[in-house]
């Protein structure tokens, strides 16, 4: 019987994220032609996917990070947990009024202006995720690998099972 190694949970969180970039890009590719060339059914529903990803997979993947990660973490450093849980609602909160737009998109032709302000809501919900990612991965991973013993990181990734 093979013995299974516990998995890595900061290479886990930045596989997703890796995921959510790649569904972040696709948001972004199918909000640009949306308002650029009009309403397609090609275009609504891919818009529709990434947002209905962003919505399901982040809330869990958030949740993931905020109940396993983050009460670990605390014992060593508070700060960094504190911006990344209020980063977690604000991204909830802006991925929430897309979503409302984005259910407009159902309702027979959308006009210029809704596609205008999906656009624009998907802009602002793509640059915030990058950027929360972005400080993820470059400042808080690093920090946890830093400060973290094995011990910990093993008990982080019993949480997240």
């Amino acid at each position: 019987m093979a013995v299974r190694r516990p998995i890595d949970p900061i290479a886990r969180f930045m596989q997703e994220h890796d995921v959510t970039l790649m569904h972040l890009a696709a948001l972004n590719r199918a909000t640009r032609a949306l308002a650029d060339h009009g309403y397609s059914k090609e275009a609504a529903l891919r818009v529709r996917d990434a947002v209905g990803f962003l919505t399901d997979e982040v809330d869990v993947h958030n949740k993931h990070e905020e109940d396993a990660l983050f009460p670990v973490l605390e014992r060593y450093v508070e700060g960094p947990t504190g911006v990344m849980r209020d980063e977690h609602r604000a991204l909830k909160r802006d991925l929430k009024k897309l979503r409302t737009s984005v259910g407009k998109l159902g309702s027979g032709r959308p006009s210029a202006a809704t596609l205008q302000t999906i656009r624009s809501q998907a802009q602002t919900v793509v640059q915030k995720f990058v950027n929360h990612i972005h400080k993820e991965n470059n400042i808080l991973f690093p920090l946890v690998q830093k400060f973290l013993t094995r011990d910990a990181l093993r008990e982080i990734a019993r949480r997240l099972v």
